[in-house]
């Protein structure tokens, strides 16, 4: 694991920098550049100025092709379409791809499937390393309380968030609906507006927030008959997604080709 060279793609953005930083700051692995789209306004900036480090001599650059072939492992926090495409490199050059974009449709999740048969690919909605145990801890939560307790998943998110609910919170209604052996799209409630009638039993419903600059505020409900359970995770800083997304790379590297999650990277 020592001395792993990981990239970074979408090094630009307010995630890439933060990865880069993390980077950094982790002796077990260099920063083996990054990249852009093609026409980004980053195009030829140090890497290490761009993310507040001073100069490191790598500038950013706009062929992922190149830099997937010349890296160990590679971290993806884009979008859902560029994601998916990464994903095809990654299969191509046998490179690690750690990939925290959210907001997938079907055709691009089956296309990370298919990538991830030739090479290994963690994928979540979250890297946040509390927020996977809170993922453990609605499962088990879940199957021990029947459906007398009613599921309620609240997320909050800054302003600038495009997809809703949230990534993370769909994880959560899905070890929920894991924890009850219920199909999450045959329960889920997702919007409530005019006169919808009492709430049918054993709906797993989300209410969505945006405001202001939240890095990410998830909490799932099991409200029951004279008793109610909360269980909650803030995160005050996008760091913590950055330092789950180095840590998984880490991990991948060297792993057999197949899709995992974080629950896999942590042991859980």
């Amino acid at each position: 694991m020592a001395n792993t060279r990981i990239g970074v793609v979408g090094c630009s953005g307010r995630m890439g920098r933060l990865v880069l930083r993390a980077l950094a700051a982790t002796p077990a692995c260099t920063i083996a550049g990054g990249s852009e789209a093609p026409g980004s306004a980053a195009m030829g900036d140090d890497l290490g100025t761009l993310a507040g480090l001073g100069p490191l001599g790598m500038t950013v650059g706009d062929d992922a092709a190149a830099l997937f072939s010349q890296c160990d492992a590679v971290i993806d926090f884009t979008t859902p379409a560029v994601s998916a495409a990464h994903a095809a490199l990654a299969a191509q050059a046998k490179v690690a791809h750690v990939i925290g974009t959210t907001g997938m449709d079907e055709a691009q999740m089956a296309a990370i499937g298919r990538a991830a048969t030739q090479t290994a690919i963690v994928q979540a909605p979250n890297m946040s390393l509390g927020v996977n145990v809170l993922l453990a801890l609605v499962e088990r939560a879940a199957t021990v309380l029947d459906a007398d307790y009613d599921i309620e998943i609240v997320e909050m998110h800054h302003r600038h968030k495009v997809d809703a609910p949230s990534g993370t919170a769909l994880a959560l209604g899905r070890a929920a609906a894991t924890g009850r052996t219920v199909d999450l799209e045959a329960v889920a409630q997702k919007v409530r507006d005019g006169v919808t009638g009492p709430r049918r039993r054993g709906d797993i419903g989300f209410a969505t927030l945006r405001g202001g600059d939240v890095a990410g505020d998830h909490t799932v409900i099991f409200a029951g008959e004279g008793e109610r359970i909360e269980l909650t995770h803030k995160a005050s800083s996008r760091e913590v997604f950055a330092r789950g997304a180095v840590k998984a790379a880490l991990w991948a590297h060297g792993q057999p080709p197949g899709l995992y999650a974080m629950t896999d990277v942590l042991g859980l």
